[in-house]
C-alpha cells in the first residue's frame, strides 16, 4: 500500500484531499505545518494557526488517520519572511505563496514526509498532474510530469506552483484538482467534516490574516517622502521610434524598460510614510483626494523615497508590452521544452494569480528571457512571477526584473 502524507492545513480543501486519498486505498498520514511563532514580529492580533491545527486534528480523527504537527517556523522565517522584508526594502514586490510552495511545502515539508516513508505528498491545491513518456533525441525515453490547471476555472491554483521542479512534481498528488469548489464542500458536508463550511484562508501561506503595511513596519522603518502625479501626456510616454536597423533585442529592451521619472515631470500631490511599503498598480492607501480619476502608483523609487502616480487605470505609465526575466531566474517545469539562445516560442502567460491567460511570445536571449505580449499589460511588477503555458499546462516561470 502506497503511503501519502497530506499537508492538512485545517481548511476544507486539504480535508477533502485526505478523505479522497483514503477512499482510493492509500495509507494516509496528516501533517500540520506550524509556520510561525516569532514574538518579535506580530503577524496579527488573531492566532489562526491554533484554531487551524485543532481543526486539522479533528479532521484526522474523523477520518481515522494518524496526525502530527511539524514546526517549520524557523525555516519559514528564513526562507519566506526575511526574503519578503528584503524584497520590499529594495523596492520589489515578492509573492510569498509561490515561494512557500517551492521552499516549504514541496521542499522542507516534502523531505520530512519522505523521511516518514511517504511515497507521495498531497495538498489541497486546485490543479492537476499528468505523466507522459517522451522520446529524447538520442532515442531513449523519459517520464515527464505535467502541471495542469485545475478543473475549476475560478479556483485554478497552478500559478502558485509555477516554481516546482520535475522531482517535486513526481512526488506530488493533487486529489481535488478535478473537482469544483462546491463539490469539495459537498463532500466535506456529507462526511460531516468540521471544515465543511469554513471560510477559505486569506493572507500569507499557512499563516493567515496579515495587514501587510503594519507587518512590514515592524522591520522596515517608516520614512516620510513625497507623492508626485505624472500627467498622461508627459513627453516620456511618446517613446521615440527606434532606428529602422534596430535589432529585435533592442526593440524588446525598449518595450520592457521601466519609465524613468523625476519630480520635475509632474506635481507634488501628497506625502507617504515610505516608498518601500507601496507597489506598482496600487490604488488604495495613498490618502490623496481631489483628482478627477483615482490615482494609481506607476512607479516607486526607494533610493530617493519617492512615489510616482497617474490618474486612472488606463494611465500610459501603467502599461508595458514586454517584460524581462534574468538568466538565473528562468525556471522550466518542462525541462525538455527549454529554449536555447535565439529560439522563440508562442505561449500563453500571466503575471499575477487569477489573471486570464494572455497571448505572448518567449524570446530567449544571451542574458535572459523576454516575454512579449500581444496586448500591453498593466502593472507589470518587479519581484512578481510570470508563468508561461501551452494550453492548460504550465511549463515554466520566472521572476520579473526591472530594466
Amino acid at each position: 500500500m502506497k503511503r501519502v502524507v497530506v499537508g492538512l492545513s485545517g481548511g476544507v480543501d486539504s480535508s477533502v484531499a485526505a478523505y479522497l486519498l483514503k477512499e482510493q486505498g492509500y495509507e494516509v498520514i496528516g501533517l500540520f505545518m506550524k509556520n510561525w511563532h516569532d514574538d518579535s514580529v506580530t503577524i496579527s492580533n488573531e492566532c489562526p494557526w491554533l484554531e487551524d491545527s485543532n481543526d486539522a486534528l479533528m479532521v484526522a480523527e474523523k477520518l481515522g488517520i494518524p496526525f502530527q504537527t511539524v514546526d517549520l517556523s524557523e525555516q519559514y522565517k528564513e526562507k519566506i519572511v526575511d526574503y519578503m522584508f528584503n524584497e520590499y526594502e529594495n523596492g520589489r514586490t515578492p509573492n510569498p505563496d509561490v515561494l512557500c510552495n517551492r521552499e516549504i511545502k514541496f521542499d522542507v515539508f516534502m523531505k520530512i514526509a519522505l523521511e516518514l516513508g511517504a511515497d507521495y505528498v498531497a495538498t489541497g491545491h486546485y490543479c492537476r498532474k499528468e505523466e507522459e513518456v517522451i522520446t529524447l533525441e538520442d532515442g531513449t525515453t523519459k517520464t515527464v510530469y505535467k502541471l495542469l490547471a485545475g478543473a475549476d476555472p475560478n479556483k485554478d491554483q497552478s500559478y502558485f506552483l509555477c516554481q516546482l521542479s520535475q522531482e517535486q512534481l513526481a512526488k506530488a498528488l493533487f486529489p481535488i484538482g478535478e473537482l469544483l469548489k462546491p463539490q469539495v464542500r459537498e463532500i466535506a458536508a456529507e462526511m460531516d467534516l468540521i471544515t465543511a463550511d469554513k471560510k477559505d484562508s486569506q493572507g500569507l501561506c499557512f499563516i493567515g490574516k496579515v495587514r501587510l503595511p503594519e507587518f512590514l513596519q515592524q522591520q522596515l522603518k517608516p520614512k516620510d517622502g513625497f507623492i508626485y502625479e505624472i500627467p498622461k501626456d508627459a513627453p516620456l510616454f511618446t517613446k521615440t521610434a527606434l532606428p529602422e536597423n534596430s535589432s529585435l533585442e533592442e526593440q524588446l529592451y525598449q518595450e520592457a524598460k521601466a519609465y524613468e521619472y523625476t519630480p520635475d515631470m509632474g506635481k507634488k500631490v501628497g506625502e507617504h510614510y515610505g516608498a518601500h511599503f507601496f507597489t506598482t498598480g496600487q490604488r488604495k492607501g495613498l490618502n490623496v483626494g481631489g483628482t478627477v480619476e483615482p490615482l494609481f502608483i506607476i512607479a516607486t523609487d526607494v533610493k530617493e523615497n519617492i512615489i510616482y502616480t497617474g490618474q486612472g487605470s488606463q494611465h500610459p505609465g501603467l502599461f508595458h508590452k514586454s517584460l524581462f526575466v534574468k538568466e538565473n531566474e528562468i525556471h522550466w517545469i518542462r525541462e525538455d521544452l527549454t529554449l536555447e539562445v535565439g529560439e522563440t516560442m508562442s505561449i500563453l502567460a500571466r503575471i499575477r494569480y487569477r489573471q486570464p491567460l494572455q497571448k505572448a511570445t518567449l524570446y530567449r536571449m544571451k542574458d535572459g528571457l523576454y516575454v512579449r505580449f500581444e496586448e500591453p499589460q498593466s502593472a507589470i511588477t518587479e519581484g512578481q512571477f510570470v508563468s508561461w503555458h501551452i494550453n492548460d499546462e504550465l511549463i515554466g516561470s520566472g521572476v520579473i526584473s526591472k530594466l
